[in-house]
């Protein structure tokens, strides 16, 4: 079994996990939570979404967010961005780095974003071609990878040619999301393999739901690949505002608990990380849907 010796673990709590969030979250405590997250080690924070407040409420306030956020050396604090006036309101905010999210499914592109997955591709060249002119690095998302709430199985090279167009607009990096969470380790390895026939394997990245909890076993069929790019989020935050029933992301301190175990570098304290959900958690009045910070936090009590 071939692994990569460190993976960057790309934490999606604060924006992928607050978005789906019914009660807004103070801006105060997003901050925060960032802040812990950051103490703990993680190098890339999730830190918004200059989208329509008007569809995701809960991201309304990402500039202050942004404002809020101490600089530091080699972190970097991603937002998505779906369109021109998003990247605008980006830049007016000081972003280095944005995000742009596609999806394999007809269906879902129409619901998420009311557009063809082509009119959606289109949206984002201007985007790419914009923060390229000012040095801006830009990561790619495509979902429903692994299967669709609407349309059920994905065709792996439906998810390759999503992934090759982002690519080519410059994109340095793609996200290939399991966004409803059915995808299962063959599944998951038949489909990276046949996108890094698009796209370099060093430039993929896994965004795993855990709705059916297959999430740790299909990034480790991936990370045997030679993908060493995982999000997450801590607590196991969040879930799709268009796929019914799919619960949160992966928890963060589950994946990095298991690459502790496999010897693979993250440069994450896990303790603090942990720290850093049970804070989010508590703001949020549930306990972390993690496992891992759930058996910390009762051997701390």
């Amino acid at each position: 079994m071939t692994l990569p010796k460190a993976v960057r673990v790309v934490e999606v709590g604060p924006r992928d996990g607050l978005q789906n969030e019914a009660a807004t979250v103070p801006t105060g405590v997003k901050v925060a939570f960032i802040e812990k997250l950051a103490d703990a080690g993680l190098k890339a924070i999730e830190a918004g979404a200059f989208v329509s407040p008007k569809w995701v409420p809960q991201m309304a306030d990402s500039a202050e967010v942004l404002a809020g956020l101490p600089r530091r050396p080699g972190l970097r604090y991603p937002v998505l961005v779906p369109n021109m006036k998003g990247f605008e309101r980006a830049v007016e905010a000081g972003v280095e780095e944005i995000a742009v999210f596609g999806a394999a499914s007809e269906s879902f592109s129409q619901k998420n974003i009311n557009c063809s997955i082509q009119e959606s591709l289109e949206r984002f060249r201007p985007v790419c071609a914009a923060a390229a002119e000012r040095g801006m690095l830009v990561r790619g998302y495509v979902s429903c990878c692994l299967g669709c709430p609407y349309e059920g199985e994905i065709a792996p090279s439906a998810v390759a040619a999503v992934a090759a167009e982002l690519r080519a607009m410059g994109c340095y990096e793609i996200s290939l999301g399991d966004t409803i969470g059915t995808g299962t380790p063959a599944k998951a390895r038949a489909m990276v393999e046949t996108v890094a026939e698009a796209v370099p394997i060093r430039r993929l990245a896994l965004h795993f739901h855990d709705t059916y909890g297959q999430a740790l076993a299909n990034i480790l069929a991936c990370l045997e690949l030679g993908v060493a790019v995982v999000d997450s989020a801590t607590a196991g935050l969040g879930g799709c505002p268009y796929a019914k029933g799919a619960s949160g992301n992966v928890a963060t301190e589950d994946v990095v608990y298991m690459l502790n175990g496999l010897g693979i570098e993250t440069g994450i304290d896990l303790v603090a990380l942990a720290e850093a959900g049970w804070f989010i958690s508590d703001a949020l009045g549930r306990d972390p849907v993690s496992r891992v910070s759930l058996a910390l936090r009762a051997k701390a009590a």
